[in-house]
């Protein structure tokens, strides 16, 4: 928030492969495997992402399965794999439907993958869409909103640094039980998604930071402007990462229809227009490349950490085109 933002506008990822949404999964996806995940991961740790990112669903039904698809890799699991075979990049549950779980499962999970990782866990919680998820878990669905309040207070106790943490709440009530292996971090970075009134007002006064879904640049400002006042408001002053999710991206001009959102153009000119997120007021922005095949994704990654990545900070805007 203001006064405490990073100097640098962070950048980072959500993992292909690894859930195949009909709305934004690429074709060559489909036949991809643990191999490409991979070497995605590698190529984001190589490039100076600040994250990788993994999705969370259970189940999928079969009304929903033709727009959500039901290949939907398990977060903690995909990340933990990723851990070991990348150096510093961070990972990043976006986002984790904490409500399905109790909060000792869960601290179990994600304190063991922060203490394999070396510290690089950033835990992103959000309440759930899917009804028949909650209920094939026998989970209320209608309360998530209340329980996931709860969760994120009970999941403060349980990744914190007491062997025997405690909560005593409505929902969950916990004492005298102890959790190790701890989490490597301090205070393990707790984000939260979501783009409704109660999701930003929770975000804002239980995160740590802010994970949008979906908003276009022009709401961006106003949510922001309400996450500062709430946070005034509760008399808040911690460090606190807001993001943004980028329009789809292009390094270059592309040789194919990469989509009429699509930001194209070189280095420079992408920069420029990226730039606009930290002005008001983003410290990170997540992004995605347009691309045919995992080669081409890898290259792109390369491209904007070499190329677009050095001029995030820096320089006026130069102008961008966005695909007809």
């Amino acid at each position: 928030m203001a006064g405490r933002r990073p100097v640098s506008l962070a950048y980072g990822i959500q993992l292909p492969v690894q859930s195949q949404s009909a709305l934004y999964a690429e074709r060559w996806e489909a036949d991809a495997g643990p191999a490409d995940l991979v070497a995605v991961a590698r190529a984001a740790d190589r490039a100076g992402f600040s994250y990788v990112a993994c999705c969370d669903h259970v189940a999928v039904p079969r009304r929903l399965a033709s727009a959500m698809g039901t290949i939907w890799y398990d977060p903690v699991a995909t990340l933990a794999h990723l851990a070991a075979v990348t150096e510093r990049v961070r990972l990043l549950s976006h986002v984790a439907i904490v409500g399905l779980r109790h909060p000792l499962v869960t601290a179990k999970q994600y304190a063991t993958l922060d203490h394999l990782s070396g510290g690089r866990l950033i835990l992103g919680v959000g309440a759930g869409h899917v009804p028949e998820e909650f209920e094939a878990l026998d989970v209320d669905f209608t309360s998530r909103g209340a329980v996931l309040d709860e969760c994120v207070d009970a999941l403060r106790a349980a990744l914190g640094p007491e062997e025997y943490p405690v909560h005593h709440g409505k929902a969950y009530d916990f004492e005298g039980l102890g959790q190790r292996p701890r989490p490597a971090q301090p205070r393990v970075p707790l984000w939260v998604g979501g783009s409704s009134p109660a999701a930003v007002r929770r975000a804002a006064l239980r995160g740590d930071g802010w994970l949008p879904q979906g908003d276009p640049r022009d709401r961006l400002p106003a949510q922001i402007e309400r996450l500062r006042s709430l946070r005034a408001g509760a008399g808040l002053d911690s460090p606190f990462t807001v993001g943004a999710i980028t329009e789809p991206l292009y390094v270059g001009t592309p040789a194919w229809d990469v989509g009429r959102r699509t930001l194209t153009g070189p280095p420079g000119e992408l920069a420029a227009s990226l730039r606009e997120y930290r002005a008001m007021g983003v410290d990170q922005i997540q992004v995605r490349f347009r691309c045919r095949s995992r080669t081409e994704l890898t290259d792109q990654i390369e491209a904007f950490g070499a190329d677009v990545a050095p001029h995030l900070d820096a320089g006026p805007r130069l102008g961008i085109a966005a695909h007809p």
